[in-house]
């Protein structure tokens, strides 16, 4: 007869095992990752991730996925232990779960994952590997530094700066490497540097070799520092260029002068905080970072449902009958189509009704829903639209806005002065989020911003509430040294209220007019 708690058992056991990901996150820069990566982290229950991975890739995990991360740093400030890290993958893989193993660079060049490989291996737990960029070429690219060369020199070599402290000795032959390599990269040498540069010269290597050392390769926080052998280490100090950096040694170093691209982008070095909503910042966001900016999202307003849809329903019952639907902002087109596909209606739903927008991005995101606006005002504001409209002649016109649930009103007003039929329905509503409205202020307050951009009234107001900051001279002080920029009037008008000035505004509102008036500014 079989014993019961064995049955118990083997019900408790999963149908399967899991599966493990080694994924290669790349040098830092969270576009640089494989496709494969990032659609692996798309489907992952799992994610166990490094102190060098970009936090930014786990916007591709699924929300219900469970996050681990077992960042080691230099000092022994290790959240797991290796062998800790080891468990946690076989025990989540045991359980029939998916997980991705997310590492720095590329997992197979010091970053250990053979030897997490060997554990999953001898536990008969399936798994795939996955190559990324990794941080010696990115850092040698995106410092301006070719590691090959045919002018200079046609061997690299990939080196620890920090081998395993259990060893008795080295295993790295420093008289071959010094003279038979062209060039040499160093993995976490920045605390070895001093004895690196030594051993190099002792074992023949010229003290004039050009060396660059690279800190957090690839992100917008890049730093680079340009020596010698001979005076590298000096440098490095004098600069307090801290880990995660790597080294690299070798004549095509001197390249850097003609092809550092990186480094001489527009807005390198400039931190600009973007107070959009996250789900309309992406746009922002891209354009700031290609143009070399660190970007800080700090969203001042987040979009909720309204607090009924009744309003939106009934008049979608009727759409057909209207004259005008007028959409003054991104939220809401994308508020009012999902709510119209839920009623089972489309686009054919609209019958005789013209529509109009505020401007170009809005008039593409109708597009994206299958739709071009009948109106595009030349001045992207609610203003530009109504005067636009009231020129057509809108007397005895029945007009439906959708909106947020509290809004300007000079739309509206404006044209039923001119003897519109105007009936407005909230879509969605403006909340100010909450949680981090100390870090902000810190942020400002260490001077650590140099730009802060406002596309809305409401991201303005949100903005200054969150600070809290009653007195207007400290308001004035907490922002000295922090440029405002606003993306159109309506918006710096707010600015101007609330006691503080407009340093930057395009002519044309729209996102890449705002970041060109950014990178305009700063040049000159």
């Amino acid at each position: 007869m079989p014993d019961p708690t064995d049955t118990a058992k083997n019900k408790a056991q999963p149908a399967k095992t899991g599966k493990v990901y080694l994924v290669g996150a790349g040098p830092g820069d969270p576009a640089l990752i494989t496709v494969r990566g990032r659609d692996l982290l798309s489907r992952a229950e799992v994610v166990v991730y490094d102190y060098l991975a970009s936090p930014k890739l786990l916007r591709y995990v699924p929300r219900e996925a469970e996050l681990i991360y077992a960042g080691k740093r230099g000092g022994g400030k290790h959240t797991h232990t290796q062998e800790e890290i080891n468990q946690i993958l076989v025990d989540h893989a045991l359980a029939g779960r998916n997980v991705v193993r997310l590492k720095g660079g590329d997992p197979f060049i010091f970053g250990r994952g053979g030897e997490e490989l060997e554990v999953l291996a001898e536990h008969n737990i399936p798994f795939e590997v996955v190559p990324g960029v990794t941080s010696a070429t990115a850092a040698a690219t995106y410092a301006g530094v070719p590691i090959t060369h045919r002018g200079y020199t046609s061997s690299v070599a990939f080196i620890t700066g920090h081998e395993d402290p259990t060893k008795s000795e080295t295993s790295i032959d420093w008289d071959r490497i010094a003279t038979g390599i062209g060039t040499l990269v160093f993995y976490m040498g920045i605390k070895n540097l001093p004895s690196i540069a030594t051993n190099l010269i002792r074992a023949g290597r010229d003290a004039k070799t050009p060396v660059v050392v690279v800190r957090w390769a690839s992100t917008p926080i890049q730093r680079s520092v340009v020596g010698t052998l001979a005076d590298i280490a000096d440098r490095v100090k004098a600069e307090g260029i801290t880990p995660p950096a790597l080294v690299v040694v070798g004549e095509v170093v001197k390249l850097r002068d003609k092809i550092n691209w990186f480094e001489k982008r527009p807005l390198f070095g400039k931190r600009v905080m973007v107070t959009r909503t996250r789900e309309q910042a992406s746009e922002l966001v891209n354009l700031l970072e290609e143009q070399g900016a660190d970007v800080l999202e700090r969203a001042t307003i987040a979009i909720q449902p309204p607090e009924s849809w009744e309003p939106l329903d009934l008049a979608l019952a009727k759409l057909h009958q209207y004259d005008w639907v007028l959409f003054t902002s991104l939220n809401a087109v994308q508020n009012f189509f999902p709510r119209l596909h839920e009623q089972g209606k489309d686009a054919r739903a609209f019958g005789r009704a013209h529509i109009g927008v505020v401007g170009s991005a809005t008039a593409e995101a109708l597009r994206g829903y299958g739709l071009l606006a009948d109106l595009v005002p030349a001045k992207f504001t609610s203003e530009g639209l109504a005067a636009s409209l009231v020129g057509a002649g809108v007397a005895g016109k029945s007009i439906l806005i959708p909106r947020a649930a509290k809004a300007r009103e000079v739309l509206t007003e404006t044209l039923e002065q001119a003897g519109a039929m105007v009936e407005t329905v909230p879509v969605y509503q403006n909340v100010r989020p909450t949680g981090y409205e100390d870090q902000l202020r810190q942020e400002l307050t260490e001077e650590r911003v140099d730009v802060v951009t406002f596309t809305s009234s409401s991201t303005v107001t949100n903005f200054l509430h969150m600070l809290n900051e009653k007195d207007p001279r400290k308001l004035v002080e907490l922002l000295k040294n922090t440029a405002i920029a606003a993306i159109g009037p309506i918006t710096g008008q707010t600015v101007r209220k609330n006691g503080l000035a407009v340093d930057i505004m395009p002519a044309t509102h729209t996102i890449p007019d705002l970041v060109e008036a950014i990178v305009r500014h700063f040049a000159s």
